[in-house]
């Protein structure tokens, strides 16, 4: 039977619905089931995500799309090229949506059918907001995600195929999710942010169960870490298995950032225990672009339990890793995910890991997502943020095309898919621009349609005929 602990003070809580801090101390929240529940379930079904279903927090509706049972690459020819005997690569690409997040997205979207949501919402800076997207589109919830300034393109290409509704919100990740945590209280929206939702943690600790079952327990896994969360995770999947007597020993953990967003490795390397914030962090791994990681003291308490290392990496070593990753092994990864290779490079040449240990690199997420090929499509980014903003403004015409309105009535005729107040500010911009007006009635504010708005909704109409 599973249930909600506090990490810090050990006060326990329900399992549903999921909540991310104590009560009692605000500290994070974490499941937890007894150990001879742990030992006495077994695993079952196909290698994929599900088969481990019962070491999982429980679920009735499952939402799946075939996720886990990624490969484990023996990468021959890097070993060679860096000096080990035994390499391999944990290849999340091979998910649904090509990256680690689909195991969160299964399990998240499963619970919130469970609790009856018929929308969810999320901060990310790129692979959660995709996976969330695809798997609330498989079974028809409406997924809200914030994202920041700055994002891969792939992933937002991907969270717009999958019809999700985008709201930019911040420079970085972290300004994301102040807006998401707003959202999901002001709207009653299920919180679906890996930060803010346990079940993240439980859905990326299946990577260490299917790492076991490949291979038995490596000498050493390497992970990025962004919030911290996925080291965590492994390092519990680990544990987990330790106690249900499978594992006979444990990995070191090895946590990777970059040089210019590093708060984790900075507070690992001077052996202190608060997390060492700089104001402006930056790196082009912005997979792992997070200035104050949620799960950061999680993440440094399991390096040292596991007698691990921390180490940074600099984005030229990132790239390069990315290409050398690509040439000799023929995966593509994305910079966040290269970083574990250029890190294991420097360890070796440290003679940290020695050349007869057995080496796991995690590739989170596809280098499709955010390579900079891609760069091309920066344009077409800003004009489908831009389309979204005239999207809903044309809705808004047309509904008053047909009749005058008040600002909660559209709100309900726009399917209560944003705020109250992100509709009161396109009425705003509509009326400073001359396309509607307004008059006072009953003690309501009216919108009605201009003859300006009027011909803006033909333009709208002249210039579909174009497309």
């Amino acid at each position: 039977m599973f249930f909600l602990e506090c990490t810090a003070c050990g006060a326990r809580f329900k399992a549903y619905p999921p909540q991310h801090s104590c009560k009692k101390c605000g500290s994070l929240l974490e499941y937890k089931c007894d150990d001879e529940t742990l030992k006495s379930v077994k695993f079952s079904g196909p290698f994929t995500f599900w088969r481990y279903k019962k070491l999982l927090p429980e679920v009735k509706n499952v939402v799946s799309m075939g996720e886990g049972g990624t490969p484990l690459i023996k990468a021959k020819r890097l070993a060679k090229d860096v000096g080990l005997n035994n390499l391999c690569f944990k290849d999340e690409t091979r998910n649904p949506t090509n990256s680690f997040r689909d195991r969160c997205a299964t399990l998240i979207v499963s619970n919130a059918v469970d609790l009856g949501y018929g929308s969810i919402v999320c901060a990310t800076n790129g692979n959660l907001g995709a996976s969330l997207a695809a798997y609330c589109a498989k079974h028809g919830l409406t997924c809200h995600v914030i994202v920041p300034k700055n994002v891969d393109m792939g992933k937002l290409a991907q969270m717009l195929i999958y019809d999700a509704v985008i709201e930019e919100y911040g420079e970085i990740v972290d300004d994301s999710l102040k807006r998401a945590d707003e959202l999901a209280k002001e709207m009653g929206w299920y919180q679906g942010s890996a930060e803010f939702n346990p079940l993240s943690i439980e859905a990326l600790k299946t990577i260490a169960y299917e790492v076991y079952e490949q291979m038995g327990v490596p000498d050493w896994f390497i992970a990025s870490m962004g919030s911290g969360g996925t080291l965590y995770a492994v390092w519990k999947g680990f544990k987990e298995l330790q106690i249900r007597g499978e594992a006979g020993s444990l990995p070191r953990m090895v946590g990777v950032q970059a040089e210019g967003c590093s708060p984790i490795v900075m507070a690992y390397m001077q052996n202190v225990q608060e997390l060492i914030l700089k104001t402006k962090p930056s790196t082009h791994a912005l997979a792992i672009l997070v200035k104050n990681p949620q799960f950061g003291k999680l993440a440094l308490k399991a390096i040292k339990e596991s007698q691990g290392t921390a180490t940074s990496v600099s984005d030229e070593e990132i790239f390069s890793a990315e290409q050398e990753i690509a040439k000799l092994e023929g995966a593509f990864a994305e910079p966040a995910s290269a970083a574990t290779y250029a890190a294991l490079k420097k360890l070796v040449n440290k003679h940290v890991i020695d050349k007869k240990d057995k080496v796991v690199c995690l590739i989170t997420g596809s280098g499709l997502k955010a390579t900079d090929i891609l760069q091309a499509l920066t344009k077409r980014r800003k004009t489908a943020i831009v389309g979204l903003e005239l999207s809903t403004k044309e809705k808004i015409l047309r509904i008053l095309c047909e009749a005058d309105a008040y600002g909660y009535e559209l709100w309900k005729k726009l399917g209560k898919m944003m705020t109250r107040a992100a509709i009161y500010q396109h009425l705003n911009e509509l009326s400073k621009n001359g396309l509607i007006s307004s008059y006072e009635k009953d003690g309501r504010k009216y919108f009605r349609i201009t003859k300006r708005g009027m011909k803006a909704l033909r333009a709208f109409d002249n210039l579909k005929l174009l497309l």
